[in-house]
């Protein structure tokens, strides 16, 4: 390629970037494959997956930091309503798990899926020197790593990286309006959009512009970077129009919870599912966990909403037949403080339970309750480290090298069968 040609070409490479940041509808590809240089734009583009019986996994983010306490309760500790007089969950009202243990009474989804040997929950969740801060702790996450190093990439992108030379661009979905950190990959695979019928690609007026530029007379020492351009416009409308069709082969008779993007982006995870999408991992969202202020009230409806959510998606997946191959994770970037503030809410914690759904799970109880009285500065104490639970993922569900992906080798737990 000539020099100008090249330097045209990065270019364009960095004004995509810009540009895609700033536009919720454009697939991120349209720009990060650009960095994928390994993979010629003229190599045909496939999935491991053939979208019909190769595991799946659907990574739900509860943002601002769930209170665990609330959603598995310590009913059984006497500390645990001493520090909490107004926020605790009454006895009566919790749905047990064992002598110790119980969910929040709005959790009855959970509750079921638990009974019918489809959930798994971790206790204790965490990492050495937790970070309080959402952004940070967010950040630690989607990367997996806690040691405070800047990183581009995230876990699940590591996972594409190591295993999609490859693999086509919707191998990992975003039902949202940017991408995560824990998709962000070097290969340039993964899209983002909210709605199938929003999702295609007509072109920033940048991106027109400077594509009209490389085609003039002038531009001809351009034309490997004019069949790129050309190359991932045709990828992006492709893989729109693969979504829109995919998502309209089928029409679930579940309920899923009303005027709830949540429910909604469920929703479409199953339809996208059963219409044999070549997806590895899907990505959905549920926020206003960040609960100082008047707790009781926004942190029900919450976990009402979530529970009903994940409960109606396995219900759908059971109609389906599709529901043993399909692995939820539901996380939070931390925890809450044990004892409740001043304004009937709780601040930044730490450690905080993970919760596992599916039909390739061991149902049961894993890790243990943190100690309510061993405490560090008020926050729990972490028993079992996230990298362990996302190792477990990596090794045994997404058949991945967990120690590329995370840098060092984490024991599994046996939640998985």
């Amino acid at each position: 390629m000539a020099k100008n040609s090249a330097m045209t070409r990065r270019e364009f490479i960095k004004k995509g970037l810009t540009l895609v940041a700033v536009s919720g509808t454009a697939p991120s590809f349209l720009t990060k494959t650009a960095l994928a240089m390994s993979n010629p734009w003229d190599q045909k583009r496939t999935a491991q997956s053939n979208g019909k019986d190769d595991r799946v996994l659907v990574v739900v983010q509860m943002g601002g930091g769930n209170d665990g306490l609330n959603s598995v309760v310590p009913y059984a500790d006497d500390q645990y309503y001493r520090k909490r007089p107004n926020l605790a969950i009454p006895r009566n009202q919790v749905l047990r798990l064992n002598d110790e243990l119980g969910f929040h009474a709005n959790l009855k989804g959970f509750k079921e899926l638990y009974d019918r040997g489809r959930m798994a929950l971790t206790l204790g969740v965490g990492y050495p020197n937790p970070d309080r801060s959402h952004f940070r702790a967010m950040e630690i996450w989607n990367t997996g790593d806690p040691t405070g190093r800047s990183q581009p990439t995230g876990w699940i992108g590591k996972i594409f990286d190591s295993q999609c030379p490859d693999c086509a661009t919707a191998v990992g979905l975003n039902l949202g309006d940017n991408m995560p950190l824990a998709l962000q990959n070097e290969r340039g695979v993964g899209l983002v959009f909210a709605s199938p019928d929003q999702f295609q690609w007509l072109g920033t007026k940048e991106q027109l512009e400077l594509y009209k530029i490389l085609n003039t007379p002038a531009s001809a020492n351009n034309e490997e970077t004019v069949d790129f351009l050309r190359h991932t416009a045709m990828n992006a409308q492709l893989s729109s129009d693969q979504i829109r069709d995919a998502s309209a082969k089928y029409r679930s008779s579940v309920a899923y919870p009303q005027n709830s993007r949540f429910g909604n982006s469920l929703k479409l995870i199953a339809q996208l599912i059963a219409g044999q999408m070549p997806t590895r991992v899907y990505y959905a969202h549920i926020g206003g966990f960040d609960t100082h202020g008047g707790q009781k009230g926004v942190h029900d409806r919450l976990l009402g909403e979530l529970s009903t959510g994940i409960a109606a998606f396995y219900q759908d997946l059971d109609q389906q037949g599709n529901a043993d191959r399909v692995l939820t994770v539901a996380f939070s970037e931390f925890g809450r403080r044990v004892s409740e503030n001043a304004s009937d809410g709780t601040d930044h914690g730490t450690a905080a339970p993970m919760f596992l759904f599916g039909g390739g799970v061991k149902p049961g109880i894993y890790g243990r309750q943190p100690n309510l009285t061993d405490l560090d500065q008020g926050d729990l104490k972490y028993n079992v480290d996230f990298r362990a639970v996302y190792a477990t993922i990596i090794d045994l569900w997404m058949r991945a090298d967990s120690k590329k992906v995370l840098g060092a080798r984490f024991d599994p737990l046996p939640f998985l069968a």
